[in-house]
């Protein structure tokens, strides 16, 4: 199973690997609750051999630049020297209730928690994973770096479930109508780190049988 907050980031991956029968693409939505509801009604009806929770993270640790591809796993995981084959390097991450969006807010998550990564799904995913003993791993594509401010506060935009809301997102640009550019030039690079993280899942995958 491999799980992505957004049918956006899961696009690129399942372009590539869609069609194979033995992979099962769950897009959760944005954030704990949503994921874990999600994910623990999928399990009732079966139980992957393996789990990959992917998607973009944000940057905390200074050293990482867009694009970079960061993982953590369980033990019992198999799939970590083909992911590290693959360009993945081994990470800590803190899951998020809200998306940082300015260098400040990363800097202060950076020393507080020494986490080199940020997201908010990861840690609900794993934990009923390891409630139903199903080995898992975190694998995620830095989409904006620790020095990186983003064109818009993507908090105030959310509806209460966390998606976006269009009518406030409109308003926001209508408003500041030059964040338009930098919101396409986000668009494309986080299009590109997503394309990258799908060539790189695709690769961890176990052959076809």
């Amino acid at each position: 199973m491999v799980c992505f907050a957004l049918r956006e980031e899961a696009a690129p991956f399942r372009a590539l690997a869609g069609a194979r029968p033995d992979v099962f693409i769950l897009v959760t939505g944005v954030g704990k609750t949503n994921s874990i509801n999600s994910l623990r009604k999928t399990l009732e009806n079966f139980i992957p051999l393996r789990l990959f929770t992917c998607g973009y993270a944000g940057g905390l640790n200074p050293q990482l630049a867009s694009g970079d591809l960061v993982m953590d796993s369980d033990p019992a995981f198999d799939r970590q020297a083909q992911l590290r084959a693959a360009g993945v390097q081994p990470a800590r991450f803190l899951c998020g209730d809200r998306i940082l969006t300015t260098i400040p807010e990363k800097q202060t998550a950076w020393a507080a928690t020494r986490c080199d990564a940020v997201e908010m799904e990861s840690e609900a995913i794993r934990q009923l994973c390891r409630e139903r003993g199903v080995p898992a791993a975190t694998v995620r594509v830095i989409s904006d770096a620790a020095t990186e401010t983003l064109p818009l506060d993507f908090n105030r935009l959310m509806k209460p479930d966390q998606s976006i809301h269009l009518g406030r997102l409109a308003l926001a640009l209508m408003k500041a109508p030059g964040k338009v550019p930098e919101l396409m030039r986000m668009h494309r690079r986080f299009q590109a780190a997503g394309r990258k993280l799908a060539q790189a899942l695709s690769q961890a995958l176990p052959a076809q049988g």
